[in-house]
């Protein structure tokens, strides 16, 4: 049977159940370490660099070439409570203001206690990955934009500006909190590249080319010894082919999604046929980092199966191995159905003044949220389906900004398309509800209650500002497809669920709440403050906190936290002296 033939190689990458020993002697070890981090994206890169900061030795492992997701990102971090570019933007924050505006977006998925701590460390990480090389600014867009164009760095890169996410008694108005790192293009790469510099210049070591498929577990007590690791032969032609399918598999993945998954199963032949076996100790701990699970074809169909049709967005390691991983001794998944859908109707910037409605003709959603808002509403509410309807008027000034408004092509380009190739024409609201099968009376209602708001006579029924209704005057009108299946606009989706987390130390539990020793996790890996609603920077700088929080943990093995505290002191204090 043709079993090895690449049509049959799955993408997942395979892992086992954990390997038990009596005790660590057992084990013929290739390698040690104090930390060993499993996974090189954003998260990984900081809980190297901040256990070398806590004096543990560091060795990271990719199975690739590191960066991760985040290399892929808009290399976007949510900041706030207060940051120079806040300020230099002439805007007042404080962590309590973000803190209350982030509980609407995490609906309790991590505690107060958590959320509070995230908006309290918020300007040290910032000031943390400059620190590490990464640059921000405070110069900002004049218009709400799922992304800034180049030349711009600060923004609101979430529902910060709807009323209904707003809090008059903590803020006067509402402050920007994405902060894009300074770069030309997308600004992943040179996010990512600041992070891997700062790994290497700290002193942690790397293993890349290598995929952890096993943990080593102790018996008697359950704690994680190490890792058993496939690492590629160096000098292999193989192996240059597999590096190079990283690169490949990212050109690809948007556009040429079958190609992209091509190059995935290849990598993953690439593996199964060269991989050496080796195993690696882990003296204090191991960190699991290797992103989300969005190219697990079989978590998909279990947790998210409405999902599938989406523009899958992550890196060719985002294969849920970090969860199964943490599942092998004890872990335990959460929120795994919980899914980000990006639908992003803005920028052209007057989109959203349009109408949002169902199949059936009716407004589900207040237009100007954040995409990932509309896109739970949409898929979980309603089926996957929806229309955004505009005028004539609407569509022209639309136009204008994706000619001459410096919109980014990925921008501009499916937003003229659709209002002039793609969208159905009606003459009137009752000419376009015949055309879309929606009941005309239904229709109809939207536009008099909207009308109505439009004009001051009344609230608008969704909540949305004054400064985003739209007076409908007749003539023509345009219903653009914003469902799932539209190829002509793609709806991107991510994974946010992981592995349950000790909240003070990034440890993973098992189900009893208990620590599993020596085993933490962190970034899309582990359940944190990005795993409910996705706002743009938010996973990022859950990575560096997570992260962060994960590496100095695994740098002092067990020890509670409070002794971790005293234990730095002792530190500072002997190395002053000597």
């Amino acid at each position: 049977m043709a079993t090895n033939s690449k049509k049959h190689i799955s993408t997942i990458n395979p892992v086992g159940a954990a390997l038990e020993v009596q005790s660590a002697d057992e084990i013929q070890w290739a390698d040690s370490s104090d930390v060993v981090v499993v996974g090189w994206g954003g998260a990984g890169a900081s809980a190297a660099i901040e256990a070398r900061e806590q004096g543990a030795e560091v060795l990271v492992i990719d199975r690739f070439s590191g960066g991760g997701a985040s290399v892929l990102s808009g290399g976007v971090v949510y900041a706030g409570g207060g940051t120079k570019y806040q300020k230099e933007a002439g805007f007042e924050d404080s962590p309590e203001a973000m803190a209350a505006y982030l509980k609407h977006e995490v609906n309790g998925v991590v505690s107060d206690e958590t959320l509070a701590r995230f908006s309290r460390d918020s300007v040290a990480n910032l000031n943390w990955l400059e620190k590490q090389g990464a640059t921000f600014a405070s110069t900002m867009p004049a218009y709400k934009t799922s992304y800034p164009a180049d030349g711009m760095y600060l923004y609101y890169s979430g529902n910060e500006v709807v009323p209904a996410y707003c809090n008059p008694q903590l803020a006067k108005k509402p402050a920007p909190r994405g902060h894009r790192v300074v770069a030309k293009g997308q600004s992943g790469a040179t996010f990512f590249a600041a992070l891997q510099q700062s790994t290497l210049s700290h002193g942690a070591r790397t293993l890349t080319q290598a995929r952890v498929q096993r943990l080593v577990r102790e018996k008697s007590t359950g704690r994680v010894l190490g890792v058993e690791v496939m690492v590629l032969p160096a000098g292999d032609a193989r192996t240059e082919r597999h590096k190079k399918l990283d690169e490949l598999v990212a050109k690809w993945r948007l556009y040429q999604a079958p190609r992209a998954q091509a190059g995935r199963r290849e990598a993953a032949q690439i593996e199964s046929e060269i991989g050496e076996k080796r195993y690696i100790r882990a003296r204090k701990g191991v960190v699991l980092s290797t992103g989300g699970y969005i190219f697990n074809s079989e978590l998909m169909d279990q947790y998210a199966p409405a999902y599938k049709p989406g523009w899958l967005t992550g890196a060719a390691g985002c294969d849920g191995s970090g969860l199964r991983l943490g599942q092998s001794v004890g872990g335990v998944g959460k929120d795994l159905e919980n899914i980000s859908a990006w639908r992003f109707i803005t920028p052209p910037s007057v989109w959203p003044k349009g109408l949002v409605v169902n199949t059936r003709g009716e407004r589900f959603c207040n237009e100007q949220v954040y995409g990932a808002k509309l896109g739970y509403e949409m898929m979980e509410k309603q089926g996957g389906k929806a229309w955004l309807i505009i005028d004539s008027k609407l569509r022209r000034q639309a136009a204008w900004q994706c000619l001459f408004g410096g919109l980014w092509a990925f921008q501009s380009m499916p937003a003229l398309a659709l209002m002039y190739k793609v969208a159905v024409k009606g003459k009137s609201v009752a000419d376009l509800a015949q055309k879309l099968q929606m009941d005309a009376a239904v229709l109809q209602r939207q536009f008099d209650k909207a009308n109505a708001a439009a004009r001051g006579e009344a609230e608008d029924a969704m909540g949305k500002s004054q400064d985003m209704r739209h007076e409908f005057k007749g003539g023509s009108l345009f219903a653009i497809d914003i469902s799932i299946n539209q190829k002509m606009f793609p709806l991107a989706v991510l994974s946010l669920g992981g592995l349950q987390v000790n909240e003070d130390n990034g440890a993973v539990i098992d189900g009893a709440g208990r620590d599993i020793p020596g085993l933490y996790a962190a970034g899309r890996t582990a359940i944190g403050v990005a795993s409910s609603r996705y706002v743009s920077g938010l996973s990022l700088a859950d990575c560096v906190f997570s992260g962060r929080r994960a590496g100095k943990a695994a740098a002092h093995g067990d020890i509670p936290v409070a002794q971790q505290a005293s234990a730095c002191a002792e530190a500072a204090v002997e190395a002053v002296i000597s």
